[in-house]
């Protein structure tokens, strides 16, 4: 019983105000000592603009999975992998290209630019190193200034502003490279020359959406294209014409480091609305008009290809080039005879320029002579496939309007409509519904991203990886001018990169076991979906995460989702890395066994320490 002066409810209110105030206090501490321990608060801006964001979210910060382990089992590592600390490589590695590198590559023949195409170091000769940035490295300028001018400390080669001087290819100005939007065959530059095309392609319409440009210099015709919507894939070897590929995804564009030789594009079959060639001297007559069958092979019926120089308009340009009349007209006619016998038919020719359209089925096509049909039974499969003197057969139709393959919506609806080869049950596992569930899933996932940072989707990342795409849809979800996304499909897992270019995007076939066919620091935004643990049994996570570090930004951005115990791996190699990360929930809730790593890389360049975060994003501007 209470005594008269101490009535039994005044001790239960002063109780239950206790135990209020000691929860409260545990909470607080709590807290604290988990920002403290969170990694960040470094003072790297982009890090601690993610931090904030998530803790403004309903996405949880620091798991914990105490409360829940009788819901989520986490499975025990058999070797729980020690924390590695990697130094940097040496500044002379500083552009390294592991695929691509110029001794290895003349190891091998000339013949069919075989020297030229990948040749991968084998396990023992991997660097196991951070390819460091060069001594005065900045932030890109944001698009669309960074497709007209770029910091001469990224790409400090200046022989193309000599041996394109006459060309308006590139200027070199103070601390900066000016790019004027010209080219070989388009002086007056790109935006006339595609005015040109567009007298005759329908470029305006969403029509043509994705494009490829073979011998792409410093993809100038690809950066204007998207002015138009166009997504282009731009190409050129690593050759004496230092960093042309490097200068494009510096400026923003898409590019890649390959070359038409005896290997098979990394791209599905019809995955392009349209090609071109602009004096880009790959030799189209050669064997037999191989590389015109490969060019063919990725074009999709009712495409186009665009030819402007060497052997078109050669009456006014044989004594430039210095070759002869007959040598010239010889070279054009087997030109459009490879033409015909691919089912193409010249639509145009004025002055410098020829184009070519590829009809929409074999039933329209009026063959003088039998062609050598390819006998491929897996046409998807190119990855280190050779190339063959044949020609892709069209897939089957039922009438002569009917388009090969299938007929697809003009961009922007068909980014969402259900693709072809989705429809016609030609993706194992996937159909109407299964497709309409993954763009939701994106859809929601993007959003759940942008809480995490609120810069994605600003120019602030402009060139985006994805690593293993399967159908494409963070891209789809991402899709915005200010960005672009390369989607690669690994050649491991479910052939799906059809998909992604029947939805209007790009991408590649790719092996995470080797270096990705790019120059370092080529990406600002870097995502990546299960693909340690598809790789987990092929080859180390290091050498993944060494390959992601090399191709990625100062401070770009990496999210990563897995399985927890994956990315428990993966975080304790990042760390090593000179990575800020951070390990969160998945966006459904903690009882998700699918976790999320989010990492920025730090700012450091060749010859510093390291040590220190400062920031180099002084140019980078949020929209």
């Amino acid at each position: 019983m209470g005594s008269k002066n101490n009535p039994p409810g005044n001790n239960r209110s002063r109780s239950s105000l206790s135990l209020i105030v000691v929860i409260g206090l545990c909470c607080f501490f709590y807290l604290l000592g988990a920002w403290q321990k969170s990694g960040f608060g470094k003072g790297d801006s982009i890090a601690m603009e993610i931090t904030k964001q998530a803790q403004c979210t309903d996405v949880v910060t620091e798991l914990d999975f105490k409360p829940h382990h009788n819901t989520v089992k986490i499975p025990e590592r058999l070797a729980d992998p020690k924390p590695v600390s990697f130094k940097p490589c040496d500044v002379k590695l500083k552009d390294y290209t592991p695929c691509q590198e110029q001794d290895r590559a003349m190891k091998f023949p000339r013949e069919n630019m075989i020297y030229r195409e990948r040749h991968c170091p084998p396990e023992n000769e991997k660097l196991r190193c951070l390819v460091p940035a060069p001594k005065g490295y900045m932030t890109p300028f944001p698009w669309p200034k960074s497709r007209d001018y770029v910091h001469y400390a990224n790409a400090p080669f200046k022989s193309l502003t000599v041996e394109k001087a006459g060309q308006n290819w590139v200027q070199f100005q103070g601390n900066v490279f000016k790019f004027p939007g010209g080219g070989t065959m388009f002086p007056q530059g790109a935006d006339a020359y595609i005015d040109e095309l567009a007298s005759i392609i329908p470029i305006k319409d969403g029509s043509v959406r994705t494009a490829l440009d073979t011998g792409c210099g410093v993809a100038s015709w690809g950066a204007y294209m998207l002015k138009r919507n166009v997504l282009t894939m731009s190409f050129a070897p690593r050759d004496n014409h230092e960093a042309q590929v490097q200068f494009a995804l510096e400026r923003g564009v898409p590019a890649i480091i390959a070359v038409l030789g005896s290997i098979l594009l990394p791209y599905p079959p019809r995955a392009f609305d349209m090609a071109q060639c602009s004096r880009c001297l790959i030799p189209w007559t050669a064997n037999e008009g191989t590389y015109l069958m490969e060019v063919d092979r990725v074009l999709r019926p009712g495409g186009y290809w665009v030819l402007s120089g060497p052997p078109i308009n050669w009456k006014t340009w044989h004594k430039t080039w210095n070759r002869t009349k007959e040598e010239l007209n010889a070279e054009q006619k087997r030109i459009e005879e490879i033409a015909e016998s691919l089912c193409w038919e010249k639509k145009y020719e004025k002055g410098d320029i020829a184009i070519f359209r590829k009809k929409i089925n074999d039933r329209s096509c009026d063959r003088s002579t039998p062609v050598n049909t390819c006998k491929r039974k897996d046409t998807d499969d190119v990855w280190y496939k050779e190339m063959e003197t044949c020609v892709t057969p069209f897939p089957k139709v039922s009438s002569e309007e009917e388009v090969a393959g299938g007929k697809l919506k003009k961009f922007p609806e068909r980014l969402f409509a259900v693709p072809p080869s989705v429809s016609k049950g030609l993706i194992n596992g996937v159909d109407a519904e299964t497709y309409q569930e993954d763009v939701k899933l994106w859809k929601k996932r993007v959003n759940a991203y942008k809480r995490i940072n609120r810069l994605i989707g600003s120019t602030r990342y402009r060139n985006v990886m994805d690593m293993n795409a399967g159908l494409g849809g963070f891209a789809a979800a991402l899709e915005s001018p200010k960005s672009w996304v390369m989607n690669v499909i690994p050649t491991i897992t479910k052939n799906t990169l059809s998909v992604v270019y029947e939805r209007g995007l790009i991408g590649i076939y790719h092996d995470w076991c080797e270096g990705f066919s790019t120059y370092p620091r080529t990406y600002d935004f870097i995502h990546a979906s299960g693909v340690f643990s598809l790789y987990q049994h092929s080859c180390k996570i290091e050498d993944i995460l060494l390959e992601t570090d090399r191709i990625l930004r100062p401070e770009g951005i990496v999210i990563f989702r897995d399985e927890v115990d994956v990315l428990n791996d993966v975080r304790k190699i990042a760390d090593g890395m000179r990575w800020d990360t951070k390990l969160m929930d998945h966006e459904d809730g903690p009882l998700v066994p699918e976790k999320i790593l989010v990492a920025v890389k730090q700012y450091w360049v060749a010859g510093g320490d390291g040590n220190s975060p400062s920031s180099s994003a002084d140019n980078s501007e949020e929209e």
